[in-house]
């Protein structure tokens, strides 16, 4: 029987690369080299089993972020939190793939990552960034477009197959994937900052 850390990343990777639909109990079970029933047995569904990968996945990561210290500068703020938020998803590939393809479909999952993890990540830097647009700091767009500004981007990061025939080496070091994410960070931030504000890390 594998340990439940292997368990949970093996989900992890079938759930990324099948989505959700194609990932049956069973083909779970023989990514995961279980008893078909072992889904139902351990975790009560499919649905469920879902949530404790994506709990596994992500929750440590919200426990470890913090609200900004007062005072902090909020361009800042808003930088290294791009910034992060790119290098954890070269860190995890087979997470970013999950999100990408949940977040285009209107379900029960798409609500359990909105409420439990991505509206209290994005409240973060909520704050800096209205500070930012109120100032003329950053560029005055709806929140939601900025915020589609940031995260769509990171399907550059992990979507291999389209980023070779782009060009993209085939095998790159943990070090050049983080570079791409920092130098991808940049562009991104430089775009939605006001022109002439712009900070040079």
């Amino acid at each position: 029987m594998p340990a439940e850390r292997d368990v949970l990343l093996r989900g992890l990777e079938a759930f990324a690369e099948l989505g959700y639909d194609r990932a049956s109990a069973r083909e779970l079970a023989h990514r995961l080299g279980v008893s078909h029933t072992f889904i139902n047995d351990r975790y009560g569904s499919k649905a469920a089993f879902w949530r404790a990968v994506v709990d596994a996945a992500l929750g440590a990561q919200l426990t470890r972020m913090a609200p900004a210290a007062p005072g902090s500068d909020d361009e800042d703020v808003v930088r290294q939190f791009v910034t992060e938020f790119y290098r954890v998803n070269v860190g995890e590939p087979y997470l970013a793939m999950l999100m990408v393809d949940e977040l285009g479909r209107d379900t029960e999952r798409l609500d359990y990552l909105y409420q439990r993890y991505i509206e209290p990540t994005l409240a973060l830097v909520v704050p800096s960034i209205e500070r930012l647009t109120a100032s003329g700091g950053m560029a005055q767009v709806p929140m939601d477009v900025l915020f589609f500004a940031i995260i769509t981007p990171v399907a550059g990061l992990v979507q291999e197959p389209f980023a070779r025939r782009l060009g993209r080496p085939e095998h790159l070091s943990q070090a050049e994937r983080l570079a791409r994410a920092e130098a991808l960070a940049g562009l991104v931030m430089d775009g939605l900052l006001a022109p002439g504000s712009a900070k040079r890390p």
